[in-house]
């Protein structure tokens, strides 16, 4: 019988954050075993629930909705994307520029598309968002990992990204705030990259879809407000800052300088328009959730559940043995360090396999994250306090007896 295999294009493709633990996560649960899942970013799973307005807003729209749109978006949503861009001190953007996607995710795989040719190099950092290095693989591209230095609260290694800049370097992504170690980089580092960029003719791809998720009262800075003499792309959306993950809601800017890209973004055109639209409904609210940003920020401030939950799994990873954490300044993320010589820990994605088994509860292992050293993991602070509290105590518990060797 003839065999139908994937495609060798998928052969240096991988998500971890579904990939095989999930497997072994859903065929417990369909064995009638109770996950706790700490290892994706979804809100409404653990009582989030988006804006009343917003809800009621879409509603309303839902008759007004039921066709395509322009292939970029409602022309509605694109001002009120342009109006929050120059909110964030990015001038260089108008509403051609702007792109609405099925969540951010779909974008990210169509600006690499766009682009890449076999050879092409884009920058990414390590750890990532592993998307970022799919869509860059997919696309016929090697993502090349520049290194984040935990020791130097994850900012991005300068010198590593100056060292791994060739001819064929397209361009880098950058992403803050930072997921999976949750950290916030500073205009300082930001201006750094934008000079190396600058010598280098590198597109700046920006993903900062937590960028309204931003906690101890810091400021997040707009890599393209440093750079309207470059082309970067700014990545952001709904799914976290509004709760409303499902409705995948996301969009692209084209920010800075494009007068050097024109075949690139003939190629964005092309691509945006054989999809034919996103979502329509969930556009038809952009304008409305950008103007109300209060009810997340309730969340980020003492008292609110996102800063509390952030500080206890803060302080409870830190006070087990063998564990130690940089505490989290934005999004709902912790990344923390296990010591490996401690537990004879030689495979982290084993480490968490033998954990969801042990202990009931589902982590992302850092080689998840293109983090080559098998000593982290990704916990998702979402789920209530007393839930968090239990999963502590049982990872606690576990490195108690747990070795690999």
């Amino acid at each position: 019988m003839r065999k139908f295999e994937k495609s060798k294009k998928l052969d240096y493709v991988c998500y971890d954050i579904r990939g095989p633990v999930m497997d072994e996560a859903n065929r417990m649960i369909a064995q009638g075993v109770e996950i706790l899942k700490l290892n994706i970013g979804n809100p409404a799973p653990f009582g989030f629930r988006a804006p009343e307005e917003l809800l009621m807003k879409m509603n309303s729209n839902l008759v007004h909705t039921e066709g395509y749109s322009d292939s970029r978006g409602l022309l509605s949503a694109r001002e009120a994307i342009v109006k929050y861009c120059r909110k964030k001190g990015i001038e260089e953007v108008g509403t051609d520029d702007v792109y609405t996607g099925n969540g951010v995710s779909e974008l990210i795989t169509l600006s690499m598309q766009g682009l890449l040719d076999s050879g092409d190099e884009i920058l990414v950092p390590s750890p990532d968002y592993p998307l970022w290095t799919a869509s860059v693989t997919l696309a016929g591209g090697t993502a090349v990992h520049y290194i984040c230095d935990e020791a130097a609260d994850w900012y991005p290694d300068i010198n590593d990204i100056k060292s791994k800049i060739t001819e064929r370097t397209k361009g880098i992504v950058v992403i803050n705030p930072n997921n999976p170690t949750g950290t916030l980089y500073s205009k300082e580092l930001l201006e750094e990259i934008v000079k190396l960029c600058r010598e280098n003719g590198l597109i700046i791809f920006a993903d900062e879809i937590y960028d309204r998720l931003v906690l101890d009262g810091l400021v997040h800075t707009s890599i393209a407000s440093l750079a309207p003499d470059l082309l970067t792309i700014t990545f952001n959306g709904l799914s976290k800052s509004h709760l409303i993950a499902g409705y995948r809601c996301g969009w692209m800017s084209l920010c800075g300088d494009k007068s050097s890209a024109k075949g690139y973004v003939e190629g964005i055109n092309l691509l945006s328009s054989m999809r034919l639209c996103s979502n329509v409904p969930a556009q038809s609210v952009i304008e409305t959730a950008l103007e109300m940003e209060e009810e997340t920020k309730k969340l980020l401030v003492p008292g609110g559940r996102i800063y509390e939950q952030r500080e206890y799994i803060y302080e409870a990873l830190n006070q087990i043995p063998g564990i130690s954490a940089t505490k989290p300044k934005a999004a709902f993320y912790v990344f923390p360090k296990i010591d490996i010589k401690r537990f004879g820990i030689y495979d982290d994605e084993k480490f968490v396999l033998d954990f969801l088994r042990d202990k009931k509860i589902l982590l992302t292992h850092g080689g998840g994250f293109h983090w080559e050293k098998p000593d982290h993991f990704r916990v998702v602070y979402l789920p209530e306090m007393e839930q968090l509290k239990s999963a502590c105590s049982r990872l606690s518990d576990f490195l108690t007896y747990y070795r690999q060797e």
